[in-house]
């Protein structure tokens, strides 16, 4: 008789805090993505549109990317960088999990997706300061809090001249006792993109149809 992976919520919790005690605070994510693909756990993360908060800013700014270059920081499985590559931008996704990054190409086998295995904190310097827009969903806070400032930066720093920064983050309620992940975030946290030579556009807060709060906020360089 077969038996029903776990949810990876769970897991998640019990593989990221076994990383972060021996000082590998981003271990976790490839054996998440392992553990999904295996069976032993539901696949995190799992989508097959584009984030809707991210989906939504697009429709509204009847976005064209036709000529210009989009990156998704640690994509996943790969929906929102599919998104953005029918919007026509040249797209480059990137994740630090092998096994994300081939479930995503697997899945879109004839997608136009730059797909990368890519550590956020040792991209390549050819990629500073690139793309016209940069769209970063729930990877900050996927991150424990005294990584995050190094985090933003990185993030940060892929912003060509004159290009967009699009972050979306849960929002860090009063009674969060500071256990992850996720490590979400509070305003002027997610309002810290600012201060590495980006401009605040937009810094919203949206309510989910189950209650919980996301950011979405919108800087450029």
């Amino acid at each position: 008789m077969s038996t029903q992976p776990r949810g990876w919520q769970q897991e998640a919790d019990r593989l990221a805090n076994v990383s972060i005690e021996r000082g590998d605070p981003t271990g976790w994510f490839e054996q998440l993505y392992a553990a999904g693909e295996s069976g032993e756990v539901t696949m995190a993360w799992d989508r097959s549109q584009a984030q809707p908060l991210l989906a939504q800013w697009t429709r509204a700014a009847d976005l064209d990317g036709t000529g210009h270059r989009a990156v998704v920081v640690g994509c996943g499985l790969g929906a929102d960088a599919e998104h953005l590559a029918t919007l026509g931008f040249t797209t480059t996704a990137f994740d630090l999990s092998p096994t994300a990054i081939r479930t995503a190409s697997s899945r879109n086998p004839d997608s136009t997706v730059d797909y990368r295995v890519a550590n956020l904190f040792g991209l390549p310097e050819e990629w500073r300061s690139s793309f016209d827009l940069v769209v970063e969903t729930y990877t900050v806070q996927a991150l424990p809090r005294d990584l995050r400032e190094r985090a933003v930066s990185a993030v940060s720093e892929l912003v060509a001249p004159g290009g967009t920064l699009v972050a979306i983050q849960a929002v860090r309620t009063s009674d969060d006792d500071g256990s992850g992940p996720p490590w979400p975030l509070t305003r002027d946290e997610i309002a810290s993109f600012a201060r590495w030579g980006l401009r605040e556009i937009a810094l919203e807060e949206h309510r989910d149809a189950d209650g919980s709060a996301r950011w979405r906020a919108e800087f450029t360089r």
